[in-house]
This record gives C-alpha cells, structure tokens and sequence, in this order.
C-alpha cells in the first residue's frame, strides 16, 4: 500500500495552533520539555519498579502477597512507558538529547525494542491515525474489528464481550511475538523499517536477552517454575491490559474517526492536525491520578498535536487547544469519565460486531 498524502491549505489550522502555543510558552517563561516534577516521578517509579522486583525474588512474600505485588509489578511497568519511555522516545523528556535517549531505552528493560517503537509508534501511527491499512496500532486480527474496512470474522459477533482477555495479552505478543515479526520481516504491517545498523541489531538480541534472563530465567532459577508462572501470569496481562485500554480509548470510541484517502488522488481529506482530532479522543482530563499514572495519555489530543511537547504541559495547552478548535469549527472529543469512555468503546466494538451488507 502506498502511504497517503495529506491536504495543504491556504489557511492552515496547524499553522495558528503552533503560533498559539508558542505564544504561551514564551509568555509563561517555560521549556517545552520535562521539568523537576517529572524527573522526580520517574525515580520514584524506576526505583519502585526495581524494590518490588528484588522484593518479589529474594524476599518472596506469602502467595496472595506477592499476586498482588506482580500485579502492581504490572502496573508500574505500564506506568513507565508511558510517563519516562514515551516522552523520551519523542524527544519531549529532556532538553538533552542524551536524557531523551536514556528515557527511551526503559523501553528495551521492559522487554520491548525502541528500534522497532520509532517506526510503529513515532512515525506510522502519529502521522496515519486510524487509517486502515496503514496504522497498525488499529490492526488485531483476526480476534478484533476496530474499524469498518477491515474484514469481518465470525468471532468478532462476540468482540464487546470478550475484548478484555484479548487486550490483557498484548503485552506478552509484543514482547515475544511482534517484535520478532518485524525484525524478521522488516515491515510494520505494510511499512518497510529503516536499515538497521549493527548496533541496532546488538542492542534487538542484548536487551532481548537481558530481559529473558530477568524476568523468565533467573526467577525460574531462584524460585521454580510453578512460583514464576503464578507470578508472571498476572504481571504480563495486568501490563497489558492497561497498555491497551489506554491506546483503545483515545483513538476506537464512538466519535472518533477512521478516515480513507481518496481512491483517485491517494490524498486525504483533512490536514494533518485535523485528521488527528477527527480520529483522537481525551478522557478523565480532570483525574489527576489518571493523569499521573498514565503520563498524561488522557490528553491523546494534545499529545498527537505535539507530540514532542512533554505531558506535564498537557493540561494547561488543552484550554488552548479546546478554544482553537472552537474558532475553526473542528470537533474536539473528550469523555469527561474514564467509564464514560469505557462504554463507549465497547459500544463502538459492538457496533463493529455485525457484518454490514454494501
């Protein structure tokens, strides 16, 4: 498939947007990027993250104790990668190029591959939100339909219902499976990868490694295999779980869109910044424990509009954000509850359940 083309207009939006948010930056005096309070969490989350692991294999607790840690275990690993891992891969975490590349590499201890994370994540589903055939952030056959252009299964009759149990394994398919799928394959879907350079490679197979050895191998060693599944098992899907239902309910709601390039010119309908507002949503925006835990990932639109703007400055750009949209007319998609959200994307996989006839 050839990547589609995005309209240019005379009277850009994207154009005043930046101009607005530039304005406040310079009037309030701040940097873009991460400041102090940032910092601080992730050395509160790295550290905690590393106490329960060392906890959980040297200083084993009592079974429903230590349940119970691997599933906070789950959660923090989720915590990570969206609050230190996501703004250091986009650049927003630090002003230091070096900071931003330390960041980013939390990504390989946690089992995945920044490599792979640059092309699926920064480049394909930051500039082709929801467009089918090319994010593969939207594609999960065949256990789910997230959109209408994708083909029909029988077993998606059921998708609302079992929707969760598909979402919880994410975090063991891409950690085991995908990753290796596009190392093997060289392709994101249907996007080639760059070239990867020989350190690229070193550092897929190290930190793959690394991480077998951590979390499989020398807690199979110290604690046995029965100890390591009970454990593993509900840290993988909890991770997983969250890492999922937070992408599904910024971009597959009800009211978000699924655009398709014009057949004859290949080119899109909207600008770019339009087209990330027709197909992102926000929610929980007043939950400061949302918003702390998921690295301001609540604010989806704002973070797709500028992306290499750290999260901490989210809920301040959003009001300007929010007035821009409403001077041009564009819709701006926010579910004030998490559960509101919740509901309506298990309304939109509904929706998505039958076949519908042309």
């Amino acid at each position: 498939m050839v990547t589609p083309k995005f309209t240019n207009r005379s009277l850009s939006f994207h154009a005043e947007l930046k101009r607005r948010i530039n304005e406040y930056f310079s009037q309030a005096g701040k940097v873009s990027t991460g400041n102090y309070k940032l910092y601080l969490k992730a050395i509160v989350l790295v550290v905690t993250y590393i106490g329960i692991y060392v906890h959980l294999l040297f200083f084993t607790p009592a079974v429903w104790l230590a349940i119970l840690e691997c599933l906070v275990l789950g959660g923090l690993t989720a915590a990570i990668g969206f609050n230190i891992m996501h703004d250091g891969m986009h650049g927003s975490f630090s002003s230091h190029k070096w900071v931003n590349r330390l960041a980013g590499i939390t990504l390989n201890f946690l089992g995945a591959n920044d490599f792979m994370w640059k092309t699926k994540h920064n480049i394909i589903h930051h500039t082709y939100t929801n467009v089918h055939g090319v994010d593969d952030d939207i594609e999960a056959r065949p256990f789910l339909r997230l959109c209408d252009e994708q083909k029909f299964y029988k077993i998606h009759r059921y998708q609302h219902w079992y929707f969760w149990a598909a979402y919880s394994l994410l975090y063991i398919w891409w950690v085991f499976v995908t990753d290796y799928k596009k190392y093997f394959t060289g392709m994101v879907h249907n996007t080639p990868l760059q070239k990867m350079k020989l350190k690229d490679h070193i550092s897929f197979w190290g930190f793959k490694l690394l991480h077998a050895f951590l979390f499989i191998g020398l807690p199979i060693w110290v604690l046995g295999f029965k100890a390591w599944i009970i454990g593993f098992i509900p840290f993988a899907l909890f991770a997983g779980f969250v890492l999922s239902i937070v992408f599904q309910l910024a971009h597959t709601v009800e009211h978000t869109e699924f655009p398709t390039p014009n057949a004859a010119t290949n080119q899109m309908e909207d600008e770019w910044a339009v087209h990330q507002l027709k197909t992102t949503a926000n929610f929980s925006t007043k939950n400061k424990f949302i918003t702390w835990w998921l690295g301001g990932l609540n604010f989806q639109i704002e973070h797709h509009l500028f992306p290499r703007i750290s999260h901490i400055h989210y809920p301040a750009i959003s009001k300007i954000v929010k007035k821009a949209c409403q001077d041009f007319g564009i819709p701006y998609i926010e579910y004030p509850k998490m559960q509101t959200a919740i509901v309506s994307h298990v309304l939109h996989l509904k929706n998505l359940s039958q076949r519908r006839l042309a």
